[in-house]
């Protein structure tokens, strides 16, 4: 089953509630939540923006012993979430030691249950929040200004690198001035660099080059993922990127672009490998918790057996798949699905000759939210 997010909408665009709660520096905090509601005894839970469900599927209210949930839009009663039946937030007991307000910006709903919570602990999710200089919209948290974020595949080692490239084009909407907020995740998913790069002037280039990171911060070879924030961004919330693939030898010389940032249910167009071929998937996990065993599935296009992937992937780590070894009897033509579950963003795959050419590029986003139009007039 897919995660039980909602990461991308085309009538509203993305998500800013789930970019939030993921963020790499809203990981510990939310862990250090989670023992807080552990350890405080029953806890009532006002819910009052249907934001609940979607933070528990991302860090888990198992060991919470929940008094109760609440909520204001009325018809949100009734709406069951592990086990309770959403009451309206007037039956608020009193009496209860502890209650969450699942809401960032949570200011104006704690003054609005005052009399309601009566000396209870309030906690929210505003314990999660990035710093204030990290925000380029000031005035509500959950602006998607506030997350113009994205990965990017990051290899440096073993004669292969990569370069990163994109402008200050939030310049052009206004935006004065700001700084990317860089991390680099190592395969395991570890925090290995932690950087700012200045805003430069409208419609300048960043460029950021593995081997130079490397070399800056003194780094054994790596293969992950490089996370990036933009501090100061206008207009939109979108991080474009060119991403070069390069190497030592002639024969390593490639380009893809941004990965889009919002991760999707299913991923379609990995191509099976020809003769002299293998395909190799890299799946990079978007997320501060491990993809479990089982999450993740990979079929031929057409055919509904999936062959799943039995190992977890840890927190923000990248893991090689070969698509030879995952589904043996494919070869090109051939495509394949790849079943993500909302676990990863847009991921990248290496074509492998035997002659030793490599080129890089990446699966596209597989629409399962088009219906028919019923009021469309039917041809013929």
């Amino acid at each position: 089953m897919p995660l039980n997010i909602e990461t991308f909408s085309n009538a509203v665009g993305g998500n800013a509630f789930y970019k939030a709660i993921t963020h790499p520096l809203a990981a510990e905090p939310a862990r250090a939540l989670l023992a807080k509601l552990k350890a405080s005894g029953a806890v009532a839970i006002y819910d009052p923006h249907n934001l609940l469900a979607a933070f528990d599927a991302l860090f888990p209210l198992d060991r919470t012993e929940i008094a109760g949930v609440f909520v204001q839009d009325v018809s949100h009663i009734g709406r069951k979430f592990r086990g309770h039946e959403a009451q309206p937030v007037t039956e608020l007991p009193s009496q209860a030691g502890t209650v969450l307000i699942a809401a960032f910006d949570a200011g104006a709903a704690t003054a609005h249950l005052r009399n309601l919570v009566n000396g209870s602990s309030v906690l929210s999710f505003d314990a999660l929040r990035l710093p204030d200089d990290m925000l380029s919209d000031r005035s509500r948290y959950l602006s998607n200004l506030n997350f113009a974020t994205n990965f990017a595949f990051f290899r440096d080692g073993d004669g292969h690198h990569t370069r990163l490239v994109t402008i200050n084009y939030w310049s052009g909407y206004g935006g004065k001035g700001g700084y990317i907020w860089f991390t680099l995740f190592n395969g395991a998913g570890g925090a290995i660099a932690e950087w700012k790069e200045v805003l430069p002037s409208a419609n300048a280039s960043i460029v950021v080059d593995s081997k130079e990171v490397r070399a800056r911060f003194d780094l054994a070879p790596f293969t992950g993922q490089l996370f990036m924030h933009v501090v100061g961004a206008a207009g939109h919330d979108i991080v474009k990127y060119a991403l070069d693939t390069y190497g030592d030898s002639t024969d390593v010389l490639s380009c893809t672009h941004d990965a889009n940032s919002w991760p999707a249910d299913i991923y379609a167009g990995l191509p099976a490998p020809d003769e002299d071929e293998d395909v190799v998937l890299w799946v990079q996990n978007s997320h501060p918790h491990a993809i479990p065993g089982g999450e993740i599935g990979f079929n031929l296009m057409g055919d509904d057996t999936i062959a799943h992937l039995h190992e977890p992937i840890e927190a923000f780590a990248t893991k090689s798949l070969s698509v030879s070894q995952l589904l043996p009897a494919a070869r090109w033509p051939q495509q394949v699905e790849i079943r993500a579950g909302k676990h990863f963003v847009r991921p990248r795959y290496e074509v492998l000759r035997k002659n030793g050419r490599r080129r890089i590029a990446h699966p596209n986003v597989e629409r399962n939210d088009l219906k028919p139009d019923a009021q469309l007039p039917k041809l013929g």
